[in-house]
């Protein structure tokens, strides 16, 4: 909820009104006229109260986009002072308060003898005013509903430092103001249960790293200054240096070996994980979740993003860790040698730090771009193979063609733009790093001359600087690859920290048995704030009744029995099964108790024995041959190649329509649910095989609830009760013959029905 500005609340507490007697409240920001200004409109038992702004909003912020930069976070900024007109109408004179949709805004209306305008506000704020309006509609009618907290948190949809509106209702995360290093964190929380392969992977890295340093400094001061020329310990031992050399080179290669083997095993565990972990939660999502999205987008995180961050594993994270160890051990070792030559050497240093900090904020953001810019492309290609049929029925070759060459060239544009930045901001790096070596080379030999220093010493110098150049390399790299992944990596826990919109709530009843006593009491639904897809419907199938729901195309048919299932849940209402209300039942319990043949039906890739057993994996093949049976499947499929073990799916064998409904009917009767929704199952069969799906729909009905859909009137006539709807309303119910004798919607739904049939010739007049 909205918090209420001090100023209003001492307002109102100065004319007598407490906070504890205002009951709902709303933010509005925009003027009727146009233009931007905060007002509030607030609810008390016999008051509407509605303050307005004296101030005009400079800017507005919408979803994905600031226009301008705010001052205060989360509070637009004002001209003229806070002043508020306050006007207070009482509720017995106000008739009703709508909500009205314009273009990304709408307004608050308010009829007393006329209508006016009261607020208006922008798209952000539609479910708040939805609900305002029915607060308003239930402190009318004397109804409960859930009091305004004055004093509670504000629940905004807007990040608090930056102002941007978040992209997920129920999420507060902004893009903008994420922390990548939060993101890092997390992401190595994978690979916590590895402790043990993480422990031996640092251990042979140190290893790794501390017989490599050793390398120079035979290879330079004992080789030369020593066994060549004839002084130290190893004085003219110039075979036994050689043998250390090639000994500490071993090792080197040898630890390298074993941590690289335990980083790969690592790495494949670590990336199963990810894999499974998406795939998991998106099982957990709800249906419109995936409704709002392309499936190529969900593709592309599944595995691209999930691959990417096995490079994080395997050529990231554990050589960031060597080159950072080396990078410092090296450096130790320069200074300890000289270090005046140490700090010239680096002298290039602090503008490559500077380059970096610059470069990273740009690659990140177009390796988002061209992430974008890959998932729409692989949508068009998910799209055009899955709609194949379609494609080449309307002769559309050529305009799928040209619509993948445009995702293509917006796909290479972000890929070239990404390759032209990194391509220039590298090089310079490159360059930067190896400035140094020739600072080295021009003082070290200098003080060669001078007698500062010795040939060998400076060669040990070099041989260090060069072993400094490949880990400097590979962090001038890191920049592309650390963009990479913390956007996959961000990419991934968005969908894992998705909140589903249908959730389980704690402690929900599971029921062992149901009886199918399916109860929609004043049930009002709307896919979008203030656009109602079913208004205060209402309606009773006892246990075994066939309900038939009819009506024309989108007068919420499907909406209800998608309701009745839970796949979304209601606005306002109740369903009940068994006097529970569905969203106080355990999910899994409520689905395994409900079945559904509806006209869009999928064929898994698989055999056809494996689809049918989908609804109980566990079953008999004995139980599969009954299930085909029942839904008149068993004939067709024993003429298949392979019968029962015939491939269909992506790839396999075509069926027919009929053919397919057919299995989807068996896959209903193996599943023996309790409570039957068919939703327009014949619907785009031909008379015939209608005949065929309604003898196989007539042995599933027995003994169970059924809510049935059907644009074809004849297949509901044994229905016991029929439910017309229409805009998302009951208009008409009762039997068939009741129904016709009431010569109203239903009965000329009938006419129509057989007026087609008639052209058609499926009845004789």
């Amino acid at each position: 909820m909205t918090l209420l500005p001090k100023d209003i609340v001492s307002i109102l507490d100065q004319n007598g009104i407490k906070a504890a007697d205002l009951l709902h409240g709303m933010e509005c920001d925009r003027l009727p006229d146009g233009g931007f200004s905060e007002s509030y409109l607030v609810l008390s038992r016999k008051h509407l109260h509605i303050f307005c702004g004296s101030g005009v909003t400079k800017e507005k912020t919408f979803s994905g986009y600031a226009a301008g930069r705010r001052k205060a976070a989360g509070k637009p900024e004002q001209e003229g002072s806070a002043d508020w007109a306050w006007e207070r109408i009482p509720l017995e004179r106000l008739e009703a308060l709508t909500i009205v949709n314009l273009v990304a805004s709408g307004m608050v209306v308010a009829k007393e003898k006329e209508e006016r305008v009261i607020g208006a506000f922008t798209n952000g704020h539609m479910n708040q005013a939805v609900r305002f309006a029915q607060a308003f509609d239930k402190l009318k009618n004397n109804e409960p509903f859930e009091a305004f907290e004055i004093d509670g948190k504000s629940g905004g949809a807007s990040c608090p430092t930056c102002g941007l509106m978040y992209p997920e209702e129920g999420r507060p995360f902004c893009p903008k103001c994420m922390k990548r290093h939060a993101v890092f964190a997390r992401l190595l929380s994978f690979a916590g249960k590895y402790r043990l392969s993480i422990f031996f992977i640092v251990l042979f890295m140190l290893l790794n790293s501390a017989t490599g340093l050793v390398i120079p400094y035979f290879q330079g001061t004992v080789l030369f200054d020593q066994a060549l020329a004839g002084n130290g310990a190893f004085a003219g031992r110039i075979g036994l240096v050689i043998v250390i050399i090639l000994a500490f080179r071993t090792l080197s290669l040898l630890f390298g070996i074993v941590f690289g083997t335990i980083i790969a095993k690592l790495a494949a565990k670590v990336a199963f994980d990810l894999k499974a972990a998406v795939f998991t939660s998106l099982q957990r999502l709800s249906l419109d979740f995936f409704m709002r999205r392309q499936t190529g987008h969900l593709m592309t995180r599944v595995n691209n993003d999930a691959q990417e961050l096995q490079y994080f594993f395997v050529d990231g994270l554990s050589y960031f860790i060597v080159n950072a160890m080396n990078i410092i051990g090296i450096i130790a070792v320069l200074l300890w040698m000289d270090w005046r030559l140490t700090l010239i050497c680096l002298l290039p240093m602090p503008l490559v730090f500077w380059l970096v900090r610059t470069a990273f904020p740009k690659l990140w953001r177009l390796s988002w771009r061209r992430h974008r810019k890959v998932s729409a492309l692989n949508s068009i290609i998910s799209d055009s193979v899955r709609g194949s049929r379609v494609v080449k029925a309307f002769g559309k070759e050529q305009m799928e063609i040209s619509r993948f060459q445009q995702a293509n060239d917006a796909f290479s544009g972000a890929e070239q733009r990404f390759n032209k930045w990194s391509g220039t901001v590298f090089p310079i790096l490159n360059f930067l790093t190896q400035a140094g070596g020739i600072l080295i080379w021009a003082f070290g030999g200098w003080y060669v001359m001078q007698g500062r220093m010795s040939f060998g010493s400076v060669l040990t110098f070099v041989n260090y600087m060069m072993m400094l150049y490949g880990p400097i390399q590979f962090m001038n790299n890191i920049i592309g690859w650390w963009s990479n992944c913390m956007a996959a990596a961000q990419r991934i826990f968005e969908i894992q920290d998705a909140v589903p919109s249908v959730a389980e709530r704690p402690g929900a009843v599971s029921l062992v048995t149901m009886k199918g006593d399916i109860e929609i009491d004043n049930v009002s639904f709307g896919y979008e704030p203030n656009k109602p897809i079913l208004k205060q419907v209402s309606l009773r199938a006892r246990p075994g009744q066939m309900i038939g729901v009819v009506g024309h195309s989108g007068a919420g048919k499907s909406t209800l029995v998608n309701l009745v299932s839970r796949l979304y849940d209601v606005t306002e209402g109740e369903i009940r099964i068994d006097g529970v209300n569905v969203k106080e039942l355990s999910i899994a319990s409520l689905r395994r108790h409900i079945g559904i043949v509806s006209q869009d039906i999928y064929i898994f890739t698989g055999s056809i024995a494996e689809n049918i057993a989908y609804a109980d994996p566990d079953c008999r093949m004995e139980d599969i041959l009954h299930a085909a049976k029942i839904a008149n499947a068993h004939d067709f499929i024993q003429k298949l190649p392979d019968g029962y073990d015939t491939e269909i799916g992506s790839g396999g064998y075509s069926l027919s329509g009929g053919e397919k409904q057919r299995l989807s009917i068996a896959r209903a009767v193996l599943h023996n649910p309790k409570v039957l929704i068919l939703d327009e199952a014949t619907a785009s069969l031909d008379t015939e095989t209608e005949l065929q799906i309604q003898k196989a729909l007539d042995s599933l009905v027995k003994g169970r609830t059924t809510i049935a859909i059907a644009h074809r009137l004849s297949t509901l006539r044994q229905a016991d009760y029929l439910v017309v709807m229409d805009k998302g309303a009951v208009v008409e119910a009762g039997t068939h013959d009741q129904l016709m004798a009431k010569e109203g919607v239903y009965r000329e739904l009938v006419r129509k029905h057989d007026e087609a049939l008639k052209m058609k010739g499926e009845i004789i007049a």
